[in-house]
């Protein structure tokens, strides 16, 4: 099957998804205030824009969310190398990443409300747990996949500091596993998001509650598409980051 094919099957797909979803509620069979037809959603669109609300929204959560990323990614990346390189830094947190691994972002929730109040920092808070797992799993994992023959060779031509064993073996031979990790860290990142906004930070998770409570059901789907729309923005951008780091593997 080609690529074209495959193509026309998938738009033809999303094009049956559609005409479904527009006729249920016109024929009411699905109550339109709940489930308002796809064509509803770009006038409530424009009316989010015109006011100014869409783009503010969008704005403070973009800041979070790229804070969050970072301020999560950042820490999981450097504490994975450092748990993949030495055991005895893995012993020592074993028991402390198996009493904390389980414990989901949300329940963070009350803690960040004491220690930040209602500002965005304890959204970022909130956003960096949700991704610093991920990517600490996957940095450790990667730098613990690691030929050891590799760093063998590499002491033997006198690389022998952890230093120069991390910049010339380690990393490279591990950065295509860490940015696995942080690919898919992008899309818990803007999960999280809308956790971290619904107790009152301003924000697109923020914007969708109060939707939500003036049954604006419109209004929710608009920043439910804006966020699948970013999300898939931000991944290509990082798709083409990571293809350009991994050009010497070509």
């Amino acid at each position: 099957m080609t690529r074209l094919t495959r193509t026309a099957l998938a738009a033809a797909g999303l094009a049956v998804f559609l005409a479904v979803w527009e006729a249920l509620p016109r024929l009411g069979l699905l109550n339109e205030t709940l489930v308002p037809p796809p064509s509803a959603i770009p006038a409530a669109f424009l009316r989010e824009v015109r006011s100014g609300a869409w783009l503010a929204a969008v704005l403070s959560s973009l800041s979070h969310y790229l804070t969050g990323l970072a301020v999560g990614a950042g820490l999981g990346v450097g504490l994975g190398i450092l748990s993949g390189m030495f055991r005895l830094f893995e012993d020592v947190t074993a028991w402390i990443v198996r009493l904390l691994r389980p414990i989901p972002g949300l329940a963070w929730v009350p803690f960040a409300i004491i220690w930040f109040g209602v500002e965005p920092a304890a959204a970022v808070f909130i956003i960096a747990i949700g991704v610093f797992w991920i990517v600490f799993f996957a940095t450790q994992g990667a730098i613990r996949g690691v030929d050891r023959d590799m760093i063998e060779v590499a002491q033997a031509f006198g690389f022998r500091s952890a230093f120069a064993r991390l910049v010339k073996i380690l990393l490279p031979a591990a950065t295509p596993g860490i940015l696995v990790g942080v690919r898919t860290a992008l899309g818990q990142a803007w999960m999280a998001v809308v956790a971290a906004e619904i107790f009152g930070v301003y924000g697109v998770g923020q914007r969708m509650m109060q939707a939500s409570s003036l049954l604006a059901s419109d209004i929710v789907l608009v920043y439910m598409l804006t966020m699948a729309g970013l999300y898939g923005l931000i991944d290509a951008g990082f798709v083409a980051l990571q293809n350009w780091l991994l050009r010497w593997r070509a």
